[in-house]
């Protein structure tokens, strides 16, 4: 066995190197979201270098949609779990998030500065209603998916009036437990498929559940912004389905119209610029952080982009780790994958109430309404890069500034 350590090592060691620069050179260049992420890695991943079938990618897909959490983030931790295991995943995950996390935390400690020297940051009123367009279009992509018979409609429309009605973070998990229980019960509808016995290992659920325990209990005892930060986005992050546009409306109720850590503008500038950064769109956490903490100066700032970024992230990756291990067991019963269709109608009324209430300051001026407007037209009907549009408003903000 000596021999065939020290032969194949090396070779494995330059594997994962070779590795860890597809993830940055993804990392840095996958703009649009997790449609286009999946993408973008099936031409470097699989057609390119074949670490993996295209079979096996859609697999890994497909599970990172089933749990909370950012779909492309697992997706692509899972591979490097697949590839070297825990040790390779965690780096891959930390490579992945970088670029995105520090240009939001720069936005945010940017964005900070500039209020705080009067400065204006109306070269930035373009983004606000493009945002709003954002979460309008990826509500409606969203919905042409998942809303298919009349009870995945009504949950929609029950979750959008309840997300308007209540503010409140605790209602979103709550109205996401209810769409997957309410079509759970409609199990008999799907195939009947062989079933083997679920082996479990329980290490990653007991470390998942352990942090979400302990950073509670710190938050509630010791009042630190940054553990009750952490703890916040620890806690979005382990009931978030949906990626991306499911977090904005829980982000919205909870950091602007529950704790007004940020105001109005501040949240939809952030996200607008979250649409011009490639990588993760729950980068948006990064640029929160620094900005709830700006009473601290640019060092918490730091601190609090780094404990947000690690709190929204790392739920979804104990996860992976944890259910990985035994997913071609349990997507074998039929309870779980009919709940998936509620709760994907859910988080759909979700993200269309989020949009609702963030386009309603905007309805009385009708510039803003034909920004809106215009950025829906623009990413139905053309195929402009969402990041093009942002740079665009940002370019025409300034000129016209």
């Amino acid at each position: 066995m000596l021999p065939y350590l020290t032969t194949h090592q090396p070779v494995r060691r330059i594997r994962y190197i070779i590795f860890l620069k597809d993830v940055l050179i993804l990392a840095c260049t996958t703009f649009g979201g997790p449609q286009v992420h999946l993408a973008m890695f099936f031409d470097r991943l699989v057609k390119k270098r074949r670490y993996l079938t295209e079979e096996e990618l859609l697999e890994l897909n497909a599970l990172g949609q089933v749990l909370p959490g950012p779909t492309s983030t697992q997706t692509i931790t899972a591979l490097g779990f697949k590839i070297g295991g825990p040790n390779l995943a965690y780096l891959t995950l930390l490579i992945w998030i970088l670029p995105a996390a520090s240009a939001m935390t720069a936005a945010g400690i940017g964005i900070y500065y500039l209020e705080r020297h009067q400065l204006s940051l109306h070269f930035t009123r373009f983004i606000q209603p493009m945002a709003v367009g954002f979460m309008v279009v990826a509500g409606y992509r969203i919905g042409q998916k998942v809303i298919h018979d009349k009870v995945s409609l009504a949950l929609a429309l029950t979750a959008t009036l309840v997300g308007y009605v209540f503010h409140s973070p605790v209602m979103t998990p709550i109205v996401i437990a209810v769409g997957g229980l309410t079509t759970a019960l409609t199990y008999q509808k799907q195939e009947r498929m062989k079933k083997e016995p679920l082996r479990v290992q329980w290490a990653n659920f007991f470390l998942w559940m352990g942090v979400f325990v302990t950073a509670a209990l710190l938050g509630a005892f010791t009042h630190s912004l940054p553990v009750r930060l952490f703890e916040n986005f620890y806690r979005n992050g382990s009931i978030v389905f949906g990626g991306g546009q499911v977090l904005t409306p829980m982000l919205y109720n909870e950091f602007v119209a529950f704790k007004h850590y940020l105001t109005h503008e501040e949240f939809l500038s952030g996200l607008g610029l979250v649409q011009a950064m490639p990588g993760p769109v729950f980068s948006f956490a990064s640029y929160i952080g620094a900005l709830s903490m700006r009473g601290a100066g640019w060092h918490g700032q730091l601190w609090g982009s780094l404990v947000s970024t690690a709190g929204i992230f790392l739920p979804g990756t104990f996860l992976i780790f944890f259910v990985y291990r035994f997913w071609e067991q349990l997507k074998r019963y039929r309870v779980v994958r009919a709940s998936l269709a509620g709760i994907n109608a859910a988080s759909t009324g979700l993200t269309a109430a989020a949009a609702i209430a963030l386009f309603e300051p905007m309805a009385p001026h009708w510039p803003s309404v034909g920004v809106v407007m215009l950025t829906i037209a623009l990413l139905l009907y053309t195929k402009t890069p969402p990041y093009l549009l942002i740079l665009g408003g940002l370019i025409l903000g300034v000129v016209l500034t």
